[in-house]
């Protein structure tokens, strides 16, 4: 056992500092970002915010809605061939396989049959997505998809320290997802005591990425467009949400009234609720690690994605950063004990 003193912080115990700008107006910020990626040499260009392989979030109503404005879905795993087919025959005039990603775990029946939906639409996107990514198992899995389409981008994921982060960029991975437990319905460390404050694991993950040519994403811990701003101060190169993305049309999902207001239901991926939709019930060995909650109902995801944008690009102008590529280098962050007034809240 040991203990490491040095201070970790989350994106609440942190804010921005304002610096000179010679920009006029939030319409001179340029959002959209183009890289090109280590391992696959693929090159991608687009505006960096993704939403979660998520019931409710990572669907393909969400991939028709944000690829119009150049943003990213990672569908959720549980479809099948005949599903993704149907997709794009729906959406050909707006389909556009740069802003999708199909998601897998490590079950190798099941990657089969993912590389199979892969290579029909000529997908050019994978998630292998599991809630422990210090496995060797998963780093073998990833390495093994590396060798079978070499050409894919590869985003793999979760973990939350430069070593494992530099591991999964040499096993083959473009982009490494951090995060281990920051989400608003993970309860990863309630149950396990396991994980670490978001800002920092983001700070230190893109560091180590950085250094080899790798990119991240930072996944969880958002509550509003200014986490997001901060994610990207960081160093994040894409910022994968959720919560943030919850309760909307394109999210599918019932909507119903409760106490008179409207509401959607909401859950991690890891909870018992998902677990009883897709996997038969809790197995008898694991716990579930996520909570099913009502999130308000908020309509068209246009309105979200306008305000979260608009609150990006004024982040920018506070900092003189003319592009969300400057946004690292113009930021300095300082501690703090309270970063809004709650009083009518």
């Amino acid at each position: 056992m040991r203990i490491d003193n040095e201070i970790k912080l989350d994106y609440k115990d942190v804010l921005i500092r304002p610096k000179r700008s010679i920009l006029k107006s939030r319409k001179q910020v340029k959002l959209s970002r183009s890289y090109t990626f280590r391992n696959s040499q693929q090159t991608w260009t687009g505006v960096p915010i993704m939403a979660a392989n998520m019931d409710g979030v990572g669907t393909f109503g969400m991939t028709k809605a944000l690829s119009e404005h150049g943003l990213f879905t990672c569908v959720v795993k549980h479809h099948g061939p005949d599903e993704w087919i149907r997709n794009k025959s729906l959406n050909i005039d707006t389909w556009n396989a740069d802003y999708v990603a199909i998601s897998v775990g490590t079950n190798h029946d099941d990657w089969q049959v993912s590389k199979g939906i892969i290579k029909a639409l000529k997908l050019k996107w994978v998630c292998i997505d599991i809630a422990n990514g210090y496995s060797e198992h998963f780093v073998d899995f990833v390495r093994m998809v590396r060798t079978e389409l070499p050409k894919i981008n590869i985003i793999a994921g979760n973990v939350v320290t430069a070593d494992m982060t530099q591991e999964l960029i040499l096993a083959g991975a473009d982009v490494v997802k951090v995060g281990i437990g920051p989400g608003s319905v993970c309860t990863t460390r309630i149950q396990t005591g396991v994980g670490y404050p978001q800002l920092s694991a983001v700070i230190e993950c893109a560091d180590a990425a950085h250094g080899l040519g790798g990119h991240i994403i930072a996944d969880g811990g958002c509550t509003c467009p200014g986490d997001v701003a901060k994610a990207f101060g960081a160093g994040a190169d894409f910022v994968m949400l959720g919560g943030m993305l919850a309760g909307h049309i394109e999210g599918g999902g019932d909507v119903v009234e409760v106490n008179g207001k409207k509401k959607i239901q909401f859950y991690g991926m890891s909870s018992d609720t998902a677990m009883n939709k897709h996997n038969g019930g809790v197995a008898n060995y694991r716990s579930s690690e996520g909570r099913t909650v009502q999130v308000p109902f908020k309509g068209s995801v246009e309105d979200t994605v306008r305000d979260l944008l608009g609150g990006i690009r004024s982040t920018c102008t506070y900092v003189g950063a003319p592009t969300l590529k400057q946004l690292s280098k113009c930021t300095t962050f300082i501690r703090c004990t309270q970063q809004f007034n709650s009083v009518f809240i």
